[in-house]
């Protein structure tokens, strides 16, 4: 890859003040173009207590061009984001530490004008302590590290409606 050194320095900078940000990178041990990022959910938040792990697909021209993230928390459809820098605002100064902290502004503040999820948007809007309470109990269930196992997990997100094939790939 031509901008491996570049992504190196991005992780070690990234792991390096992990313990400030709450934000970690690593390297899938099979492919140098996907990574795996995780971020603390914000203090204040629903998401308070929570790990999220976010796929990472750096393109052929990374940096020149932005890298494709994926949260199964995100979309209910596709684990897509909607948020600018990802898109029409990236920059090759941006570095995927800020990339991972806009994704954890994102939860402390959502963009209700642009949602990726309008259903999860209208009820933000309209029922927000709904949505609060749900973002509190799926934290709970499904972003703690906690003693549950895998198959637990799996186990209930397929009670809730989604996929096997889909919860063992996320």
């Amino acid at each position: 890859m031509k901008h491996l050194a570049r992504i190196l320095k991005e992780l070690e900078e990234c792991n390096t003040e992990q313990d400030s940000s709450g934000i970690t990178l690593s390297l899938k041990p099979d492919n140098l173009t996907r990574l795996i990022g995780s971020i603390a959910g914000p203090l204040g938040t629903p998401y308070e207590g929570g790990s999220f792990q976010i796929h990472i697909a750096l393109p052929g021209a990374y940096p020149y061009e932005p890298p494709r993230m994926k949260h199964p928390n995100i979309s209910s459809q596709s684990g897509a984001m909607c948020l600018n820098i990802l898109k029409d605002q990236w920059s090759p100064a941006v570095r995927l530490k800020t990339a991972l902290l806009s994704v954890q502004a994102l939860l402390s503040a959502p963009e209700l004008r642009d949602p990726q999820d309008a259903l999860v948007a209208r009820q933000y809007i309209c029922e927000y302590q709904t949505f609060i309470d749900t973002a509190r109990s799926w934290t709970e269930n499904f972003a703690r590290v906690s003693s549950l196992g895998v198959e637990e997990k799996v186990k209930r997100l397929v009670e809730m409606g989604f996929a096997d094939d889909l919860v063992r790939t996320s």
